[in-house]
């Protein structure tokens, strides 16, 4: 005599939220880990660059201060203590909740971070969004026209857009549209002169649109060549040609039997670019001059603001860890077929 059945359901979603729990503990310590050896790895390397952060510090008021106080800034930021013990000191200070205090801007670290994320956020949201539709629908449409011309323009529009650099296609995008058309402003992230309670939202709009589109056309490439590969495998399979056998075509086809099999590696992947977006997002903010996370840290390297460099090392390792995190659940909820291979 069989079970009985609701039984049955509740044991497997407890072993299922069992195994959940267990993948969360372990993705968990996997970032723990991976934020002490990323911040121990930068902190060396600042302290082991040529850049005096004194003089940093000090800046154009460098010929008016002597060795003394050149001596006492030391002392305060605790620079003349040894590397090992200045990065303990920082990390106690952090497991505390406190990042410290920026040296270029004097200010505590948490709050320039709260606000420049603000704006990257607006600018990576914008540019994820659109590469991924944009990298998914040539995707598709490759694929349907496998061996034609278009076929080969989508191709070979993703094969460039590969090679090409970040700073490079911002400057491109900058000139035609800011220089040549006048249609958007040269940069920064609001109009220059204007008072923050002034600006209004359309120039926020206006002034995010450039970097916005220059990292959206670099990130239409690895989607849409991921996406076309996949969806050229389904239509070669069995079952799609038992369907263009029984009459199937054309977009029909696609929706019946091709989206589901290629969009879920298409999130999976669109999630885990959030590195390369969040790296792409530096060097166009540097074009652009817009105000972001991303300038905040060049500022930090080039000066050497250890405890702003840390912190946002800090946050985004989390930001690019949480994103691949989202792509293995969205995975687990999705095609439950993955489950057990998502928990081991």
């Amino acid at each position: 005599m069989s079970g009985n059945p609701i039984s049955g359901r509740q044991n497997l979603n407890k072993a299922c939220e069992g195994k959940v729990g267990v993948y969360l503990v372990f993705k968990g310590l996997r970032m723990a880990s991976l934020l002490i050896a990323i911040s121990f790895i930068s902190f060396m390397l600042m302290k082991n660059s040529p850049i005096d952060p004194v003089q940093a510090y000090i800046g154009a008021d460098m010929l008016n201060v002597g060795p003394e106080q050149r001596q006492q800034i030391a002392e305060y930021w605790g620079l003349n203590d040894p590397i090992l013990v200045q990065f303990a000191n920082w990390g106690s200070a952090v497991l505390k909740g406190d990042l410290g205090v920026s040296m270029i801007y004097r200010r505590p670290v948490i709050d320039i971070i709260s606000e420049r994320f603000v704006s990257s956020l607006a600018l990576m949201l914008v540019a994820w969004i659109l590469s991924g539709t944009m990298g998914f629908v040539l995707g598709v449409v490759a694929a349907m026209k496998k061996g034609t011309l278009i076929d080969r323009a989508i191709q070979w529009y993703c094969y460039t857009l590969a090679s090409t650099p970040t700073f490079w296609m911002g400057l491109l995008v900058l000139i035609v549209f800011a220089v040549w058309l006048g249609w958007f402003p040269i940069g920064l992230g609001v109009p220059a002169g204007v008072l923050a309670e002034d600006v209004v939202f359309s120039d926020r709009i206006k002034h995010l649109v450039l970097p916005a589109l220059t990292l959206s056309i670099l990130g239409v490439a690895n989607v849409a060549l991921h996406t076309r590969q996949k969806l050229v495998e389904v239509l070669a399979s069995d079952y799609v040609l038992f369907a263009r056998a029984r009459g199937e075509k054309g977009f029909s086809l696609f929706w019946r039997h091709g989206l589901r099999n290629i969009a879920l590696p298409a999130i999976t992947l669109q999630f885990a670019a959030f590195s390369e977006l969040f790296g792409g997002a530096i060097l166009a903010e540097q074009v652009f001059s817009y105000p972001g996370l991303g300038q905040a840290t060049v500022e930090a390297g080039l000066r050497g603001d250890v405890p702003l460099l840390l912190g946002i090392v800090l946050f985004s390792t989390i930001f690019v860890f949480a994103g691949n995190l989202i792509a293995d659940l969205i995975y687990y909820i999705v095609d439950p077929r993955t489950r057990e291979s998502r928990m081991i």
